[in-house]
């Protein structure tokens, strides 16, 4: 599932990327010295067909930013006790006995 959305969602960008390039744009309209600042509040220009594969396309990308979010969260969200197997005890040793320390050896006259 997750392969999945990631595969649509990367599509949804690239794809967004691309038309969102295509569209003309509006000249200068934020300029610094003003400059095209009439087209501001202008209705805007372009292709119907351009616009709405623009909304599609940015709504593909928010739900399934979205999806992949939720899903990617639920993986982290898992307990660790909630993994982990019953504790297990440790072997019972008997106690070390001291062993007597080797000899030193012998000195040569």
């Amino acid at each position: 599932m997750i392969v999945f959305l990631t595969t649509v969602h990367v599509t949804a960008c690239v794809l967004l990327i691309m038309i969102v390039l295509l569209q003309a744009g509006r000249g200068a309209g934020l300029a610094v010295f003003g400059g095209g600042g009439d087209t501001l509040f202008a209705s805007p220009s372009g292709s119907s067909a351009l616009k709405k594969a623009t909304v599609t396309l940015a709504s593909v990308f928010a739900l399934t930013s979205l999806m992949l979010t939720l899903l990617g969260g639920r993986a982290e969200m898992r307990s660790v006790t909630g993994r982990a197997g019953p504790p297990v005890a440790a072997p019972q040793t008997p106690p070390q006995q001291q062993q007597p320390a080797p000899a030193a050896p012998a000195t040569k006259p």
